[in-house]
């Protein structure tokens, strides 16, 4: 899955979701992350735990390290946007969310967003003159805010990683890994 030589020793990353994210897109970047010599933490909306979905049921309750009122885009080195569609529906709708998300862009700091999760990178409108995918029914939303959607399961546009579904979770690990040890873009 990632290059053995690949190595994010020092390196923090940000994982932000709310309720409703999908699980398997949180918890195999984790894992990949991690294994590569990364510190994590789980930002959220607020303390305490945040609920992870299979689809349309419920899976586990993750416990959240901080809460996003609590957190600046300077205190880590990447962030990774987990998808599911509640969860991105609900973080696009937080001031502190969409500002956070794009001090990352204005810092030129990695990004990492699967599936639905390119709906708050949208709301943050960061996307003009961007390639990116997502989620097919993203596409519309992406173009309108002046990216370029491209039906691949990665593309990688200046430390920017996206893929279109858990399908191509190797593929998104492995670049948002590369990207995160390249750091600022």
């Amino acid at each position: 899955m990632q290059n053995s030589t690949t190595t994010l020793q020092g390196k923090k990353i940000a994982f932000l979701v709310t309720d409703g994210f999908e699980q398997v897109e949180l918890t195999t970047p984790w894992e990949q992350i991690k294994l590569a010599g990364a510190d994590t933490e789980l930002i959220a909306l607020k303390a305490g735990k945040v609920q992870g979905y299979n689809h349309l049921d419920k899976a586990d309750a993750f416990g959240v390290d901080k809460a996003i009122s609590e957190v600046s885009a300077s205190d880590y080195d990447g962030l990774v946007l987990p998808g599911g569609v509640a969860n991105p529906d609900a973080l696009r709708t937080d001031s502190n969310v969409v500002n956070f998300i794009r001090d990352f862009f204005s810092q030129h700091k990695p990004v990492a967003a699967i599936c639905h999760a390119p709906w708050t990178l949208v709301e943050a409108d960061i996307l003009k003159g961007k390639m990116l995918t997502s989620w097919p029914s993203l596409k519309t939303d992406i173009q309108n805010a002046g990216g370029t959607w491209l039906d691949e399961e990665v593309v990688v546009d200046n430390g920017l990683v996206t893929s279109r579904k858990p399908d191509d979770l190797d593929a998104f690990c492995s670049k948002a890994i590369e990207e995160f040890a390249e750091g600022k873009h």
